[in-house]
């Protein structure tokens, strides 16, 4: 049984139609088979080391928010509109991805943005003002945008047999990358002198790191590319050589000419309906009821996210416990993702709706929020857990997109409509986390808030999660 039945072609070999429908979308073309085994295992490593890049960049700052809200004389307020940033920098740059991924190709956007994610996250220690380590923050969440976008792509085009599996790795190194800065952080920043500059600085050494596995696909995609050009070029000189050969079979030509128009018809039939569906008619996504929900899905548990990454270990240490804990907690959080970000996917493939999974999840961050209003350090590690399940919505919403859609072409007009929406969704919540926050002087009414949106997060989600498609709606 395969882990994601929907997205795949049922004329055409599963391990084919959709590689090439992606390739023909993204620039990027199929790998040669003696390649084939090299290319796999390329690509596992750079998507891991990529996904493990997703959230250092968010979690080592929440873990020291309030060393650098003092170190750049931040307000509340200021602080609420850096927690926004994330979201908004995925809004305005994740809708360019697929735009970007046409035209350059998907290695070398996602090379990129990797190379991004390690320029800002190296030059934001060294920022004097609240303008320049915002500007900073922004060009290492520009390649977080482009590369969050682009993940279900790249799992679609290489591994469209196992979105599932794959879907769940990638979100498990996602999760593990995310509660590692959360956990570590302040203790590295306590053995490498103490400042919260050297800190955040240090995870740039690991986004170095996801750069090298990305430089050979680039490499491997332009010779392919220069290698289909010449054979191009030599086709068309045997054929022109070959052309009394052609004349002299004419009959046997005309004959087998026959078995390629009906194979042709064949094709039409099976292959040539995605091909139609992808370039001549492109498909409208707006016009997707479940695209919308999809979208209103994933941006409230994007809020959701984004609100505890950078707010949790601020409430828990208002609430008495330590700095270095309560880093621990959001990590606790964060890592609560690692094994159920592979389960997950994984069961969701296997049922035909998902509303279920979503109201689960939903339920456990309800009584988690509730937790967390009322004995915030009497069970922090409690709440931490339950809010670590209920942020597992995220690769549920990821999965969600893969299944959705049928072809490569509506995973990535769906990924960056659902994505780009969802963040511009997210992009109020934590700004408003923080006005709360001061001028409430307490966090009653922003937990509040944050548990009254699990409600409208699981209507969506269920709507989200019915059996059907965006190709089958537009």
């Amino acid at each position: 049984m395969h882990d994601e039945p929907q997205t795949l072609e049922t004329t055409a070999p599963p391990a084919r139609t959709p590689v090439t429908a992606t390739a023909a979308t993204t620039g990027d073309s199929p790998a040669p088979d003696r390649s084939a085994v090299w290319l796999t295992r390329l690509v596992v490593v750079a998507l891991v080391l990529a996904a493990l890049n997703l959230r250092p960049a968010i979690t080592s700052l929440g873990a020291l928010l309030e060393e650098v809200r003092d170190g750049l004389h931040m307000s509340g307020s200021v602080a609420g509109v850096l927690t926004s940033v994330p979201p908004l920098c995925f809004a305005v740059f994740g809708i360019t991805a697929p735009r970007l991924a046409r035209r350059f190709g998907l290695s070398a956007v996602v090379c990129a943005g990797m190379a991004a994610i390690f320029a800002g996250l190296a030059v934001r220690p060294f920022a004097s003002g609240t303008v320049g380590f915002l500007a900073a923050s922004a060009l290492a969440l520009m390649g977080i945008a482009v590369s969050n976008v682009l993940m279900p792509v790249i799992v679609k085009r290489y591994f469209p047999g196992r979105v599932g599996t794959m879907t769940g790795l990638y979100s498990m190194a996602l999760a593990l990358g995310t509660s590692l800065a959360a956990a570590a952080t302040v203790p590295m920043t306590e053995a490498l002198g103490g400042s919260w500059r050297t800190g955040i600085g240090v995870w740039a050494v690991l986004a170095a790191l996801a750069v090298l596995p990305w430089i050979p696909l680039v490499r491997d995609r332009g010779a392919r590319a220069r290698a289909g050009r010449a054979a191009g070029s030599a086709g068309e000189d045997g054929t022109s050589g070959g052309g009394g050969a052609t004349s002299a079979g004419g009959k046997a030509t005309s004959t087998g000419g026959k078995a390629t128009s009906a194979g042709g018809k064949a094709t039409s039939r099976g292959g040539g309906a995605t091909s139609a569906a992808e370039t001549s008619a492109p498909l409208r996504i707006t016009r997707s009821r479940t695209a919308w929900a999809l979208a209103a899905f994933f941006g409230l548990q994007a809020t959701g996210a984004y609100i505890t990454m950078g707010w949790m270990p601020q409430i828990f240490r208002d609430a008495g416990v330590p700095a270095g804990t309560a880093g621990v907690l959001l990590a606790v959080t964060m890592v609560m993702g690692v094994p159920l970000a592979f389960v997950i996917p994984g069961l969701a493939t296997r049922l035909r709706n998902q509303g279920p999974i979503v109201v689960a999840l939903g339920l456990c961050g309800l009584v988690g929020y509730s937790g967390l209003y009322l004995a915030p350090s009497g069970g922090a590690w409690i709440w931490a857990l339950l809010l670590g399940v209920s942020n597992c919505a995220f690769p549920l919403a990821l999965t969600m997109i893969g299944l959705r859609s049928r072809t490569g072409a509506g995973v990535v007009r769906l990924s960056a409509f659902a994505q780009s929406v969802g963040y511009l969704i997210s992009i109020p919540g934590p700004l408003l986390v923080g006005v709360l926050y001061q001028h409430s002087g307490g966090w009653g009414l922003p937990i509040a808030l944050m548990a009254g949106l699990m409600i409208p997060q699981m209507i969506v989600g269920i709507l989200a999660g019915r059996a059907r498609t965006v190709e089958d709606e537009c």
